[in-house]
Parts: C-alpha cells; sequence; structure tokens
C-alpha cells in the first residue's frame, strides 16, 4: 500500500492484492456493503458519477485502474489507450479522498500469464462490439470476476454506455453464481452530447465538437423508429455517415435490450435499443439510446 497525503488526509492506494485484501478483511462487518466500480483509468466525469452513486450506498468504495491487455483484440489500439495514473489518482484525491484505489500490474492480476478465459454467455458476446472485436468479451468476463474475486464487493458499478457489456457482467454474475449486484447507471454527457469516454482524450476539440453527429444520428434514430422498422432507419443512419467522410460507421444496429438480437420486426412486449461504433480518424467510439 501507498499512503497518498491530500490536504494531510491519507489515501489507500493499493499496487498489489495482496495487500488490498488484508485491508478490506479489516474494515469490513457483517453489516457493511463495499462498491466496486472497474475502470482503466483516464477518468472523467462519468467514472467520477459511478463513484459517487457508490458512495451514496456502500460504507466503502474500491475504484480499480488498470488497462486490461486482454480485452483488446488490436495491439494498436491497447498501445495508445491512455495511461495517466498519477492524474487519475489527483482526480480522485480531489473528488473524495477517502476512495480506495487499487492499482494492480499485470503479473499481479494474471500471475503472469495474461490470458482470457473462454466464457459463454448465451450468445450476448456474439453480437455488435463481439462481432468486431473478436475475444473481447472473454477478456472482460475475466478481468471482472477476477476483480470481484479480489474485493469481494457487494455492489459493482458500470455505465450504460457499455450496454452489451453491462449485460454480459450481468449473465456472468449469474452462470458464476457470484454474491455481488450489478447496478447500470445513467450515460454521462458533456455538453455537446458526446458520451464520456477515455478514449475522448485522443481526440481534438474540433473532432469532439463534430463528433456530436455521433448522439443526433441516435436521437433521429429514436424517433424514426417509432413509425419505421428497425431495417428502414438503419439504412438512414448509414446515409447520414455516408455524407460525413470524417467518420467510418463501423456498425448500427438496433436489438431487443435482453437478448441483444437484431430486431427483424418490432413486438410491443420488448425493449429495444440503437448501438453504434464510429471511427472518428482512427479513434472508435461507441454510443447507445434506448428506443422505448
Amino acid at each position: 500500500m501507498f499512503a497518498y497525503y491530500f490536504n494531510k488526509t491519507a489515501m489507500h492506494i493499493f499496487y498489489g492484492k495482496a495487500a488490498l485484501i488484508d485491508y478490506l478483511k479489516s474494515i469490513k462487518t457483517n453489516h457493511s456493503s463495499i462498491g466496486f466500480v472497474p475502470t482503466m483509468g483516464a477518468l472523467h466525469q462519468g467514472h467520477l458519477s459511478l463513484m459517487q452513486q457508490s458512495m451514496l450506498e456502500n460504507k466503502a468504495t474500491v475504484v480499480s485502474i488498470f488497462v486490461n491487455p486482454t480485452q483488446f483484440n488490436n495491439p494498436e489500439d491497447l498501445a495508445k489507450y491512455p495511461r495517466t495514473l498519477d492524474e487519475d489518482i489527483k482526480k480522485i484525491a480531489d473528488f473524495n479522498p477517502e476512495i480506495i484505489i487499487f492499482a494492480p500490474t499485470i503479473e499481479d492480476i494474471y500471475e503472469g500469464k495474461p490470458a482470457s478465459q473462454v466464457f459463454d454467455f448465451d450468445g450476448l458476446e456474439n453480437q455488435m462490439e463481439g462481432k468486431f472485436r473478436p475475444g473481447h468479451f472473454n477478456g472482460v468476463g475475466t478481468v471482472v470476476k477476477r476483480f470481484f474475486e479480489i474485493v469481494e464487493p457487494t455492489n459493482a458499478y458500470f455505465g450504460e454506455k457499455d450496454f452489451q457489456q453491462l449485460q454480459i457482467v450481468k449473465k456472468m454474475v449469474a452462470k458464476n453464481n457470484l454474491k455481488v449486484t450489478i447496478k447500470g447507471c445513467p450515460i454521462y454527457r458533456d455538453a455537446n452530447n458526446l458520451a464520456m469516454s477515455s478514449r475522448n482524450a485522443l481526440l481534438s476539440p474540433k473532432e469532439k465538437q463534430e463528433a456530436s453527429i455521433i448522439y443526433k444520428t441516435l436521437v433521429g434514430a429514436k424517433a424514426k423508429f417509432e413509425t419505421n422498422s428497425a431495417e428502414t432507419v438503419t439504412k438512414w443512419v448509414q446515409k447520414s455517415f455516408e455524407k460525413n467522410p470524417d467518420f467510418k460507421l463501423e456498425y448500427f444496429q438496433i436489438a431487443d435490450e435482453t437478448a441483444l438480437l437484431p430486431c427483424l420486426r418490432k413486438n410491443k412486449d420488448k425493449k429495444y435499443r440503437a448501438f453504434i461504433a464510429v471511427f472518428v480518424n482512427n479513434v472508435r467510439l461507441i454510443d447507445t439510446i434506448s428506443l422505448n
């Protein structure tokens, strides 16, 4: 453990799992709860909103900062992912110095063998992100399950921007009988409605402003879905991005929220959501919106 002092208050920062486990044992009681917010760093207001929710609902909050190598199918994407640990610690200190930080090494998490466990998510992993990022959700499942084993949280908080990931984590918890409640939290957006993401740090100010087209398109798709088929809405979205050569649409899909299967014909008893992935130059951004 390393004590970081902020306004003479010692923060609890752990770089190894053994020390964190010992500390959490020392503060746990039969009636206390621990909240957990997993992150890959490059923290932004969206992450802080998850921490805020955790602090409201739990005695203690643990935040992990760990760029997980097994969920990147593209080595170049892993290499350029922003790593800002010192800045992240300062942000958490400014926000609330009582938050417990866990910033482990790859060796500590994977014990020298960074490889993914293979999961069966009942097909949730085969849609959208899973199609375009092979092995991604096995990597996510592996590291999240490992963190749950280490932290043993009562509640864990995930942003709905990564809605597919949220559903997959819920599925993993159910299938492995893990004693943790998964809580989805609303998407946090900046002034021009761009969904907060660590990858936004890789965008220029001009690109951030222009990326407002992503949310505007989702809002337009939601309005059109009221009276049009999913296929018609999808074609409209595709044409919208064809008119903007600075953006490359990787996918747009309307799916039901539970099974994440594509909507072929509307069913009034199902909840639908639009999912989108767009490249701005070489920066990949995702977003989503509920349609009903």
